[in-house]
């Protein structure tokens, strides 16, 4: 082994400092290979090299796992700061070539990010074939800072938050059932009827009521049954099997309706629209992979999505949703 600073690349450093930060990050050298797309082997050998440089151990292992040493966490820290600040300098000169370079890691919806956005993102990559993406696929609220990405596709009403966002679309829901639950149960013609019905209730949400507005009027119903899941993917398959009433966004239900699979339910009372939106941490700065990523989402649903036609038109749905008082966006 070389002496502290002698023979070794900065290539090298940067890859052993990865290991590091990923590491204390993951809990162990296991996941941590995982991310890295290494071996255990290789994380261990890059851990074991930086300590020998430094003179001093980084990480403590116990019985119980492995946590960082003082020293660990102050090379951590540093080392995210040289690398972010790494990445914006390619970034910066890529930016003059017009080349978008580096890994944006992203989180998305799962079931709006496996139907909808992976498409855009395999066009991205095919754009930008400089580009590496590693997407997490997830319902879960995420910590963007905590979790290092650089940006989440999120659909909601707008939070208070640091975090910057830019809204791509209006998300419409519908309330919908299979033609054989309605020929079996009847249909509900008032918000008030759906308390005689079974509903497929999503778990995923914050907002456990039903909500609706006559005219400008809100109107709240707490939907009750006996299925319940936190998947809108498996919520939709319940309710083509006529196992009760859903409430589910126009992207999973809408292609459903021209093939009479389910039909929409109370379309005079409008449902408030959530929003699509691109978040990225605070900054004046937005890196070119990130902006490559709010650029082609805006190319892709920013107009008019394709759902909301499907969804309007011929199924006697109002043209525009409304939204909810003091929950529009910019």
């Amino acid at each position: 082994m070389p002496p502290p600073g002698r023979g070794v690349t900065v290539m090298t450093d940067l890859e052993d400092i990865k290991s590091l930060i990923e590491v204390i990050e993951c809990g162990g050298f296991n996941r941590a290979a995982i991310r890295l797309g290494v071996s255990k082997s290789i994380v261990s050998r890059r851990i074991a090299r930086l300590e020998t440089e430094l003179g001093t151990r980084l990480l403590s292992r116990t019985t119980r796992g492995i946590s960082p040493t003082e020293a660990g966490l102050e090379l951590k820290m540093r080392g995210e700061r040289i690398l972010k600040e790494l990445d914006e300098a390619r970034q910066a000169v890529a930016c003059q070539t017009g080349a978008v370079t580096g890994s944006l890691r992203l989180s998305v919806p799962l079931s709006f990010g496996v139907r909808h956005v992976a498409p855009v993102l395999a066009e991205l990559a095919r754009r930008h074939p400089q580009l590496e993406l590693d997407v997490s696929y997830s319902d879960r609220l995420v910590d963007v800072i905590a979790d290092r990405l650089d940006a989440v596709i999120r659909i909601s009403t707008l939070p208070d938050s640091s975090l910057i966002a830019r809204r791509i679309a209006p998300i419409r829901s519908a309330l919908v059932a299979s033609p054989a639950y309605l020929e079996a149960h009847g249909t509900p013609h008032h918000p008030a009827d759906l308390s005689g019905h079974e509903c497929l209730i999503y778990t995923g949400r914050t907002q456990p009521d039903w909500r609706f507005f006559s005219g400008k009027k809100p109107i709240s119903f707490r939907p009750q049954g006996r299925l319940h899941s936190d998947s809108g993917e498996a919520i939709r398959q319940w309710a083509i099997a006529g196992l009760g009433i859903a409430q589910s966004p126009a992207f999973l239900v809408a292609d459903s309706f021209p093939k009479r699979e389910l039909v929409p339910l109370l379309t005079d009372y409008p449902q408030p629209a959530s929003e699509l939106y691109v978040l990225r941490p605070p900054g004046a700065h937005v890196a070119g992979k990130v902006r490559a990523l709010i650029d082609i989402m805006v190319e892709s649903f920013g107009k008019e999505p394709f759902w909301d036609p499907c969804l309007m038109a011929g199924h006697g749905l109002v043209d525009g949703t409304v939204e909810a008082p003091g929950e529009a966006a910019e």
